[in-house]
Order: C-alpha cells, then sequence, then structure tokens
C-alpha cells in the first residue's frame, strides 16, 4: 500500500476489518505530509472514525520514488554536513506538523541509513537532530522513538550506548524483522526490553527485510512460538502492530492480517 496514495476509503477499509490502530509511512507518493488538502481529508476521517492513529513514521526520503531521484532525496539525522542536516531535520518538522491535524502518539525515527558504519561523528550528528527534533514533537505531544535497523548505529547494543553518551530520554520501537537480520531476536530484544514502546512485527528469512506476513508466508524463518513468548513478558507495555509489504496475488489481505493477528495471539 506504501507505494500508493493513502485514502479514506483504504483506511475505511481497515477499520472495517476491525483493526483499532494504524501506523502511516510519511512516503510522499502514499502519505504527503506536505499536501494540505491530504491530511485535512485525513483529518476529518480520523476524527468521526474509531479507528486511531497510532504512530508515523519518518519520512526517509522526500521525493515520490524511494530515493531514485537522487542522493538529495535522503533523509538522514546522521548527515555531517550541518546545512544539509538541518534541511533534512527541517523536513522531518514537516512531518510532525502532521499531528496539529491528525493527533498521534508516537513518530518512528530510524538513527542513520540502512547499512551505514558506526561513527562518533554520526553520533554528534544525531543527538544534535533528535534535541531539535525532540523539542518540535513535544510541542505537539507527540513522542519519538527509535527503531533497531539493519545498521551498526542501530542494534539494541548501539542504540541504548547512544542514550547513554547523550543522555537523551528516548524509547524504542522494536522491529522483529531487523532483529532477525542482525544479533537475533532474543539479543535483540533483551538490550531493547526496558525502553519499547512500539512493534513492527513481520518476517523474513533470515537474510534480507522482506516484511513478510507472519506464520503465513512461506520463506519467513522467525521461531513465533518463541517470539510471542518474548513480547508478551511485557504485556501491555505496546501494540501488535504488523509491518508488512505486499502480496500482489493477495484476494484478502485485510483478512490475512486477521488471520496473522489471531494466529500470533494464540501463542
Amino acid at each position: 500500500m506504501v507505494n500508493h496514495r493513502l485514502t479514506t476509503s483504504a483506511l475505511g477499509r481497515i477499520e472495517q476489518a476491525g483493526i483499532p490502530a494504524v501506523e502511516i509511512f510519511c512516503a510522499r507518493q502514499h502519505l504527503d505530509y506536505r499536501n494540505k488538502a491530504q491530511i485535512a481529508e485525513l483529518g476529518h476521517f480520523f476524527k468521526d472514525s474509531d479507528l486511531q492513529l497510532h504512530s508515523l513514521h519518518s519520512p526517509m526520503y522526500n521525493d515520490e520514488f524511494w530515493g531514485r531521484s537522487g542522493p538529495d532525496s535522503i533523509i538522514s539525522i546522521t548527515e555531517p554536513v550541518k546545512a544539509e542536516r538541518m534541511r533534512m531535520v527541517d523536513e522531518i518538522k514537516r512531518a510532525l506538523e502532521v499531528a496539529e491535524i491528525v493527533p498521534f502518539r508516537y513518530l518512528i525515527q530510524h538513527l542513520g541509513v540502512s547499512g551505514e558504519e558506526f561513527s562518533e561523528r554520526a553520533i554528534d550528528s544525531a543527538f544534535t537532530s533528535l534535541e531539535e527534533l525532540m523539542n518540535f514533537a513535544h510541542q505537539r505531544d507527540v513522542e519519538i522513538l527509535l527503531e533497531n535497523i539493519p545498521n551498526d548505529l542501530s542494534s539494541g547494543a548501539r542504540l541504548n550506548y547512544f542514550l547513554n553518551v547523550t543522555h537523551l530520554d528516548l524509547h524504542y520501537v522494536f522491529d522483529t524483522g531487523h532483529a532477525h537480520l542482525g544479533a537475533g531476536i532474543e539479543t535483540e530484544f533483551e538490550a531493547m526490553k526496558e525502553r519499547i514502546r512500539s512493534l513492527h512485527v513481520h518476517d523474513n528469512n533470515g537474510k534480507a527485510d522482506q516484511h513478510l506476513f507472519p506464520t503465513v508466508a512461506e520463506g519467513g524463518s522467525i521461531d513465533w512460538r518463541k517470539t510471542m513468548t518474548l513480547l508478551k513478558s511485557r504485556d501491555g507495555q505496546y501494540p501488535l502492530l504488523l509491518e508488512l509489504k505486499e502480496v500482489a496475488d493477495m484476494p484478502n489481505p485485510l483478512e490475512t492480517v486477521n488471520q496473522v493477528f489471531d494466529r500470533l495471539e494464540d501463542f
């Protein structure tokens, strides 16, 4: 769905399927956070709907083509050049301004980009960016959550290191698929569990970030019984939020989503 424009009719189908809350990705081909007409339309929908906007995912690119328009389209809070970093922080602020029309609880933020190497310079840049963004978010009753992603800055241990050296009071979104690609779900969960406030739940083969449907898609290799035991050990701390890639030939994806919820909750 993230490759298509987000419409209120799509959100209506999600609501009718009995799903209580959603996270929306700030990709401009999907949710153009700079488009006042689209944001106003969503504002009217959520005002009259039981469906809740739980979180927004911070933009990763400023174009409508997943960064294919060129390197200037990438948004990263670890950008070392101050002028460029300020431009990127301003772009994230535009996404945070959505909360003025459509309230949401969390903004999901990456620390760097996929595959980025660790450096103290990146830590300094992220610290400067997040200080400004946290203040901007707080004014709109939004909390920023850091996500574990496949790079050398964002394992559970490295996220903890970042908070220890910067003294920023931030919490996490725990991504099962990314943990599976890294040190493993149990290791990453143990490192992050005290600060987890939301989840991204999806499966993969342990080699690629596939965002497969848990328990039903072929090729997934996460032990979901063990994973759900870990997640339930922090009962009440976070919702079970799926982050899935579209399957072109899947006839009723929302029915499959509910099937996944049922299977996971039965473990």
